[in-house]
Parts: C-alpha cells; sequence; structure tokens
C-alpha cells in the first residue's frame, strides 16, 4: 500500500491519537537497538522455542523470533545465543536464512559437527531444509 502524502500529513491513514508517523530509517534503527539490549520476558521467550527445537531438525532466527511472537527481531535471538553459556541451549540447531552456517571460522565448524552428529545432512554449505526444518509450534514451547 502506497501512502499519498499531503504537506505533513499522510491521506488515507489514520494514525492513534498521540502518534506520529516514523520514517522507516528510523523505525528500523529503533528496532536494531532494541533488539541489541538483553529483554528478559522476549529472551525467556525465544530459549522456550530454541528448547522446543529437537535433535536432528534445525530451524532458522527469523523463524524463531516470529514463533516466540517478535517476528522482526532475528538479530535479537543471535545476539541471545552468543551470549548465553554456551550448552544451556541447543544454539547449533538454529542457522541463518535457507539453512546457512552464519557464525565465523571455527563455530561454523564446531556447528556442523554438532548438526552431523545428530543425523542433520547438508547440501553443499547449507542444511537441507527440506527434510530437516523443525516446524515450530508455539503454542507447544509455551505449555
Amino acid at each position: 500500500m502506497s501512502i499519498r502524502k499531503k504537506g505533513d500529513k499522510a491521506v488515507g491513514l489514520r494514525i492513534p491519537e498521540g502518534m506520529h508517523a516514523v520514517p522507516t530509517s528510523q523505525a528500523r534503527r529503533r528496532l536494531l537497538r532494541e533488539g541489541a539490549r538483553a529483554d528478559e520476558p522476549r529472551d525467556t521467550a525465544f530459549r522456550r522455542i530454541i528448547l522446543s527445537i529437537p535433535a536432528g531438525k534445525v530451524s532458522t532466527y527469523g523463524r524463531v523470533a516470529a514463533a516466540a511472537g517478535y517476528p522482526l527481531y532475528h538479530r535479537a535471538v543471535a545476539r541471545l545465543l552468543r551470549t548465553d553459556p554456551p550448552d544451556r541451549l541447543p544454539w547449533h540447531r538454529v542457522l541463518g536464512a535457507g539453512g546457512e552456517i552464519k557464525l565465523p571460522a571455527d563455530a561454523a565448524k564446531e556447528q556442523r559437527a554438532r548438526l552431523k552428529m545428530e543425523g542433520v545432512k547438508f547440501r553443499g554449505k547449507r542444511v537441507d531444509m527440506e527434510r530437516f526444518e523443525h516446524v515450530l509450534r508455539a503454542w507447544e514451547a509455551f505449555d
């Protein structure tokens, strides 16, 4: 949907009282700032979803964030996995979009080795997502 503007006001778009439209670049910066900070309720939701991924299955940062109720916070999932104690969560089961390992050098080798030990197969550098992607069901993680 495109918004036609007339002067400073958007035409055909109702904005709640006390709020104003925020340019996309500002909204994106705010989202990145919020995702970079720890947020206990959000991080707890991410942990529950990550813990629901069974051995031999994988998911992506974006799908974990969406299943936890924070669809635009894939970077916050990555931050959580970087900052939590190493073996508290099955961090190796969370990948980048399309099944790509996003970690640098030795960490990427370790992630790949852990996934292979669980029986996950690769197509080149990416996990075969058709066979090994876990369908996240948020309602199961929050029982």
